[in-house]
Parts: C-alpha cells; sequence; structure tokens
C-alpha cells in the first residue's frame, strides 16, 4: 500500500488482496478523523483483485469516520471481481466509486 497526499486529499494506493490478513494495513493507513480538520480519503483499488467482507467492513468503517468528521471517503478503479463484490454488498450506494483517482479528487 501506498500513502500519498494530493491537494490536500489523502490518497492510498491498495495492490492484490484486501482480506482478513491484509485488511489491518489498510485500517492503520486511514487517517484518524478529526471533526476540525474533515480528512478527505480516494483509496485508489484500481490493482485491487479480491476483496472479502473484513475489506468491506474496514471500507464502511472508514467511510462512517469520515463523514461523522465532516470529510469524506471516495473509491478509484474499482473493476472486476472487487467491484462485484461492492455492487453486491451495497458498497457502492453508500461510498461514491470513481473511474480514476484523478476523478475522486475533482468530484
Amino acid at each position: 500500500m501506498v500513502r500519498t497526499e494530493s491537494d490536500g486529499i489523502t490518497v492510498l494506493s491498495l495492490r492484490g488482496e484486501v482480506d482478513y490478513q491484509s485488511v489491518g494495513a489498510l485500517t492503520r493507513a486511514v487517517p484518524v478523523a478529526d471533526p476540525t480538520d474533515g480528512h478527505r480519503v480516494v483509496v485508489d483499488m484500481s490493482r485491487v483483485t479480491f476483496m472479502d467482507s473484513s475489506g468491506v467492513n474496514a471500507l464502511i468503517a472508514a467511510h462512517q469516520a469520515m463523514q461523522g468528521a465532516h470529510g469524506w471517503l471516495r473509491l478509484a478503479g474499482v473493476r472486476g471481481a472487487v467491484l462485484r463484490t461492492v455492487q453486491l454488498v451495497g458498497l457502492d450506494t453508500l461510498v461514491s466509486c470513481h473511474p480514476t483517482v484523478e476523478d475522486a479528487i475533482a468530484d
């Protein structure tokens, strides 16, 4: 996982599988929600090949934390089997999904 900043927005670039064994890295990389700061986070999932319920739950928790702190969480580049999982559980109705990181930042 790579964590960068772009225009005051944290971009987390994930790769490989997001599952029970790897989800801790995602959870630790999400900035601590600060109500005075309103963190904005884009999760680049363009290189994620698999995601189980652990990943889904981590993204929901991050979304709720960011929203509670007057910030937001957006997903970028979700495709293939991961997109299917996101759609099946309805995560795409909770967290906005964008084709690219640039689109997520610009929205």
